[in-house]
């Protein structure tokens, strides 16, 4: 059946304005100040946000590392974004066996994903080496719109120097985006085993093996390859520092092209203090660490004035007990913590809080997502043709706690917080997901979306 939306206020990041809009088919029909039709589902948004849904680049749904394996499938995980206002994920996989070609890993994707996601969804390749074969699936895979890929500064399959040369110049012939975890590997791995030489395991040894030092040369290295590159489409994921930040804003002014900065919830809230709990503190490991406040708050002024181009989640949930054991060596304990959920509701309670206009926000969380990975006008945005995939907030209180959560995960990194805006429904495609706390959509109603480059 049709929908309108009514008298809700309506947010874009251009602006917003109280109107109604008319969905047809699963797209955006109209927008208006009113709209009267017969035999149409009316939902009434009287006093409420209606924003574009969420788009989350940055996931790893039912990732598995061998030893362990995050606990949200594509079910499970996507039912948590829902509730927390998010309509499409694009998910960075798992690394595939040694040698293996890159669509080995996005066919299996393709098979865990198959009748579980309640949301749309896309995938990131990912690249663990680098030969003449590789770099013409980039080329295949890409026409099958999958237009970006994952590659590593760090871990067993990171890329060398030269390595990253090859897939950055090929990733500029063919117009895909490049995302990198910017760390710098051979300083960490020093640094992991000269704690851990103390003959004692505290959380904070995670933070301090991974200085800010690591992420900025990595990410200082990553623009100066991308010169030489030409400047291909170059995304920097969860980047956790001032001085990180600092290294993408120097590089713009001084004429680097196509580089894009993502941040992530937990880096705009969440400081190092959380590593000084001997057994609580190991909840928070992930990669990179949390870091300063002053950190948070260099990130904050970069998403206002548009340093800062997206805010993602990097939801990689596990178990307490599988954090736990790091009791015994803090370089066993997987890394990664929830955070699909909370994203929409805790950012723009953190960002208004601060001063920063609710369209920027619905910038970051929506439309800027959704144009560098090649999803725009289709989603990010309430316009006449895009799906209707829109979120309904309440302005009211709540604090967060694993009572409504909904990850199968058994904590949340942002137990207590306090958030001033609520969802209160969801749909997608002008199907209801979530209405006002309730679950009605059935599983494997998401589909792939095949993406442009940008």
């Amino acid at each position: 059946m049709d929908m309108i939306i009514k008298n809700g206020l309506i947010v874009n990041s251009e602006g917003s304005f109280t109107g109604d809009i008319f969905i047809e088919n699963g797209l955006i029909k109209s927008i208006k100040p009113e709209i009267y039709k017969e035999n149409c589902k009316i939902v009434n948004a009287e006093g409420r946000l209606v924003l574009p849904g969420g788009v989350d680049v940055h996931t790893h749904m039912d990732l598995d590392l061998g030893e362990y394996r995050a606990v949200d499938d594509f079910y499970t995980g996507t039912v948590a974004a829902s509730f927390g206002g998010t309509t499409t994920i694009v998910d960075h996989i798992a690394f595939g066996p040694k040698e293996c070609s890159l669509n080995y890993m996005i066919d299996k994707y393709h098979e865990l994903v198959e009748g579980n996601s309640i949301i749309d969804y896309s995938f990131h390749g990912v690249i663990q080496h680098v030969n003449e074969n590789i770099l013409k699936e980039m080329e295949e895979i890409a026409k099958r719109g999958i237009t970006s890929f994952k590659i590593y500064m760090t871990y067993d399959n990171r890329l060398n120097d030269e390595d990253i040369l090859r897939v950055l110049i090929k990733a500029k012939e063919l117009g895909v985006v490049i995302a990198v975890h910017a760390e710098n590997h051979g300083a960490i791995q020093y640094l992991r085993n000269y704690y851990a030489s103390f003959k004692s395991s505290k959380p904070i040894y995670h933070a301090l093996s991974r200085p800010v030092a690591t992420e900025v040369e990595a990410i200082n290295r990553m623009i100066y390859l991308s010169e030489i590159a030409g400047f291909p489409h170059l995304y920097f994921v969860h980047v956790s520092t001032k001085k990180g930040l600092d290294e993408i804003v120097r590089a713009r002014k001084n004429g680097a092209s196509n580089v894009y900065c993502e941040t992530c919830t937990q880096y705009l809230t969440l400081t190092e203090k959380c590593y000084k709990e001997d057994i609580e503190g190991f909840k928070y490991i992930m990669a990179p660490p949390l870091r300063k406040q002053e950190d948070i708050e260099a990130l904050w002024k970069g998403i206002a004035s548009d340093q800062v181009d997206v805010i993602a989640t990097d939801h990689c949930p596990f178990f307490i007990e599988e954090k736990m054991n790091g009791k015994f060596d803090f370089r066993i304990v997987p890394g990664g913590v929830p955070g699909v959920e909370e994203r929409v509701e805790i950012v723009l309670t953190e960002g208004i809080k601060r001063g920063i206009s609710i369209n920027k926000l619905v910038d970051k969380l929506s439309k800027r997502p959704a144009e560098i990975y090649g999803l725009y006008p289709r989603k990010g945005t309430i316009e006449i043709g895009a799906d209707a995939d829109i979120t309904i907030l309440d302005k009211r209180e709540k604090i967060i706690n694993i009572d409504n959560r909904h990850s199968r995960v058994d904590y949340t990194p942002y137990d207590g917080f306090k958030v001033n805006y609520v969802v209160e429904k969801v749909i997608q495609r002008g199907n209801i997901l979530i209405d006002n706390g309730k679950l009605i959509a059935k599983n494997g109603k998401g589909v792939f979306l095949k993406r442009t480059k940008i």
